[in-house]
């Protein structure tokens, strides 16, 4: 793996070098843009607007509009903004994970030690463990302030991306009709999420989609004819919404089909 960023956890009056690696790969597949007409690669040029030229990435510059004209933002002036945001993922204050709603998370990176701050990288990982805390934050990457957490997972931090609370949006707009459920509803309810409940194992789940649209982009590639899938009606036809609880729990499925 590539490091994306380095820099130091500012944790007190310690700072622990540190290089952050993207957690995660895509599970979808790779698909190209093609031309219908001969299968050739789209390719996407970088076009001044004024002389319709194809502009080099060397020759490309940042800026932002001010009544009519662009001041031209550069990468030293990104970093004289916040210098120490650029170099310092600073914990600010610690937290218990559980009060920080899923809406919230983005996205997951490893953070690896330098050599010289093995000794405190170790010394914060286990302490988080020991509190059963998060370490709260923020620091600039790739020219944008980011909210983060870390937390402890297994032997290695994890740094967790979150969103601003003014990223979300308030859910005014989405109308939910009032509803009041019947004793025997809630009821069955609750015993159908008893019956469908484990102890949760990410291990078990698989991004299935991906895996069978490869496997016909592989047959088609042979001239292999594909079948079609039926679709399977998941809802029963009965509307009835107590006659539906109880055909699903004596269905005796330990997952919903």
């Amino acid at each position: 793996m590539r490091a994306i960023w380095s820099g130091a956890i500012g944790f007190g009056l310690v700072n622990i070098p540190v290089k952050l690696y993207s957690a995660i790969q895509e599970s979808e597949l790779d698909l190209d843009m093609l031309d219908k007409k001969d299968f050739s690669n789209i390719k996407f040029q970088r076009v001044n607007a004024t002389t319709g030229k194809e502009v080099a990435w060397d020759n490309i510059v940042r800026g932002y509009k001010i009544e009519d004209k662009y001041v031209v933002v550069t990468p030293e002036d990104f970093e004289k903004a916040s210098p120490e945001k650029t170099k310092i993922i600073e914990i600010e204050e610690f937290v218990n994970e559980k009060d920080i709603d899923s809406i919230y998370y983005e996205k997951p990176y490893y953070l690896q030690p330098e050599k010289q701050g093995v000794k405190a990288y170790a010394l914060l990982r286990d302490a988080l463990k020991k509190t059963g805390k998060v370490g709260l934050g923020t620091y600039v990457l790739r020219n944008r302030e980011n909210l983060v957490i870390i937390k402890a997972m297994d032997d290695i931090l994890v740094l967790n991306k979150i969103r601003f609370q003014q990223e979300i949006r308030e859910p005014d707009e989405i109308k939910t009709p009032a509803a009041k459920n019947k004793p025997t509803e809630m009821k069955m309810a609750v015993e159908l999420i008893n019956q469908l409940s484990a102890e949760f194992d990410i291990k078990k789940y698989r991004d299935t989609y991906s895996d069978k649209l490869l496997k016909l982009i592989k047959a088609k590639s042979k001239g292999k004819k594909i079948a079609t899938s039926n679709l399977r009606v998941v809802h029963s036809s009965n509307r009835d919404l107590v006659s539906q609880l109880k055909a699903s729990l004596s269905s005796g499925k330990r997952k919903a089909s």
